[in-house]
């Protein structure tokens, strides 16, 4: 995988409180901002095909759920340069072959099925030569999830009363999806209306990425934020300091449990004891009507070195040994509301996420 120490890939910045894109197609080739290396450094890497777009995905130089289907429909794109030419009459099924990597690399997060499933369509249907035409379903996955995103973000702030305070977790903005983010999304709307009295991030470990990336992209964008540490969120909430919670999810099942980052779980049930709403953003590609409860998702487990060490130090004693799952199940019961593109679901539950399914498609 090709890297380069630059920022020459985010030359496309939008507008106020909204300047950073980490996936980007340029010059025919896929760039990804290497999120392991914020904040300290902007590196891009330039993944030449679909087994490089699968270890990124893996060794978190991308994350967050709908980043992770952008990045692997343009590794799709990436295989059909390879394979299309080189591979002879098999080369539909050398492609099959790195979606199917594609898809084992974080299988937690439903929106890696759902643009994996819509690239096999895009090209099943594809006569001749498919490159034009999964290139072109490559953009048009990209370009919807920030259209989304910008439509969650308006509809998420209009539930925020001017001078209430917000606690956001882990990283929901530009970096973990195509553009201006689900969660850090609302927050950016809320902001841009004069609606925010204050923005409070914490810190996510094992790998940081409220202290490293939402504080980054939210202090590059101008809006001004608080860290605190994950175990501090009681005590904040405690003291009446915010009025919301407001996260992502990796996947939404059927009766509304929600699937998002470890430590999810707590904030939801601290936030119930104090009386603190509680706000999930997520598109509708994260919606998992097919499984019928967050029993039935599979908790992707990482490697206990991420708990044992921090930047490359090991910080646990020797010896000691880690439980690290990189998700929990927050039960719909906590959840005050989902907001998506097509709209927002109070107290979300089955009747609630189907309605909002049919009426979408109808």
């Amino acid at each position: 995988m090709n890297r380069k120490t630059d920022s020459g890939c985010c030359a496309d910045a939008t507008h106020g409180h909204d300047t950073i894109r980490a996936i980007q197609w340029r010059d025919d080739r896929l760039c990804l901002l290497d999120q392991r290396r914020l904040p300290e450094e902007e590196v891009w890497l330039y993944p030449v095909d679909a087994a490089a777009v699968a270890t990124a995905i893996r060794d978190m130089v991308v994350r967050g759920a709908p980043a992770i289907g952008i990045t692997a429909a343009y590794g799709v794109v990436l295989s059909a340069v390879q394979h299309r030419t080189s591979a002879g009459a098999d080369w539909r099924e050398k492609l099959a072959a790195d979606m199917e990597v594609l898809g084992a690399a974080r299988p937690t997060a439903v929106n890696l099925a759902w643009a994996l499933s819509r690239m096999r369509r895009c090209l099943e249907g594809a006569t001749g030569d498919p490159l034009a035409a999964l290139l072109d379903e490559a953009h048009r996955i990209h370009a919807e999830d920030i259209e989304a995103n910008h439509a969650m973000g308006e509809l998420g702030a209009g539930l925020i009363e001017k001078g209430m305070s917000v606690l956001t977790y882990c990283n929901t903005g530009s970096l973990a999806t195509g553009g201006y983010g689900t969660a850090l999304g609302v927050i950016r709307s809320a902001w841009q209306a004069g609606k925010l009295g204050g923005v409070y991030a914490g810190e996510t470990r094992p790998w940081l990425q409220g202290a490293r990336l939402t504080a980054w992209e939210l202090a590059r964008d101008g809006i001004p934020v608080t860290l605190i540490t994950d175990n501090a969120a009681a005590a904040l909430m405690q003291a009446g300091r915010v009025q919301w919670v407001i996260t992502g999810a990796d996947r939404v099942t059927a009766n509304g449990d929600v699937i998002n980052k470890i430590g999810t779980c707590s904030l939801a049930i601290i936030a119930r004891h104090y009386g603190v709403r509680f706000m999930v953003a997520a598109p509708c590609s994260t919606l998992d009507l097919s499984l019928d409860s967050g029993a039935a998702v599979e908790i992707e487990q990482r490697g206990p070195e991420e708990v044992l060490s921090l930047a490359g130090r090991r910080i646990a004693a020797d010896g000691a040994a880690a439980w690290n799952p990189a998700f929990d199940v927050t039960p719909a019961g906590l959840v005050d509301c989902l907001v998506t593109e097509r709209g927002v679901v109070q107290r979300p539950d089955q009747a609630g996420l189907a309605g909002l399914v049919a009426a979408s498609q109808g």
